[in-house]
C-alpha cells in the first residue's frame, strides 16, 4: 500500500482532493506499491530559500523534488520505499497556468507528475532524457483525462 501526505503551508485554497487523485493514477499508472513521499505546496519565498539553500540557485521555482534514491540505491523498509519530498510553489504554478493557457489543475497535475517522476530517478539533464520524462508526464496526466 502507498503512502502520501499533501501539505499546503500557504494560505492559497487548493483542492488537496484533487490532488490526491492526481497522484493515485500516477502510483497506479506507474505500478508502485510500497513507496511513501511528501508533497509540500509552499510560495515564492519558501522556494526561493530551499532552491537558495540546496541547489545554490538564488531564484523562485516552480517544483523542487528531494528524492532519497540515487542511481541503484534505493531506500527501503518494511514497509516500502521511502521516495522523498516534493515542494511545488503555489504562486509559480498560478502563474504558469496564466502564462501557458491551461488551468490551475492541470498545473498542478503537471508540476506532480514532474516532480514524483523526479523522485523515481527521471531528469532532463540531456535532449534524450527530457524525452523520456516529457512523454511519460503527458502520459499520465492524459491517461487522468488532463489534456493540453
Amino acid at each position: 500500500m502507498n503512502h502520501f501526505e499533501v501539505f499546503n503551508e500557504t494560505k492559497e485554497k487548493l483542492d488537496l482532493e484533487e490532488e490526491k487523485k492526481i497522484i493515485e493514477y500516477a502510483l497506479k499508472y506507474k505500478k508502485l506499491n510500497n513507496v511513501e513521499f511528501n508533497v509540500i505546496f509552499v510560495d515564492k519565498k519558501t522556494i526561493r530559500q530551499i532552491n537558495k539553500q540546496y541547489r545554490n540557485i538564488d531564484r523562485e521555482t516552480d517544483v523542487i523534488s528531494f528524492a532519497l534514491e540515487d542511481g541503484d540505491i534505493n531506500v527501503s523498509f518494511d514497509f516500502g520505499r521511502l521516495l522523498g519530498d516534493i515542494y511545488i510553489c503555489v504562486d509559480k504554478m498560478k502563474e504558469q497556468a496564466k502564462e501557458y493557457g491551461h488551468s490551475e489543475k492541470r498545473e498542478m497535475a503537471f508540476l506532480t507528475v514532474h516532480g514524483l517522476l523526479h523522485l523515481l530517478g527521471y531528469d532532463h539533464m540531456t535532449k534524450e532524457e527530457e524525452e523520456i520524462m516529457f512523454k511519460e508526464q503527458e502520459l499520465i496526466l492524459d491517461g487522468y483525462g488532463i489534456t493540453r
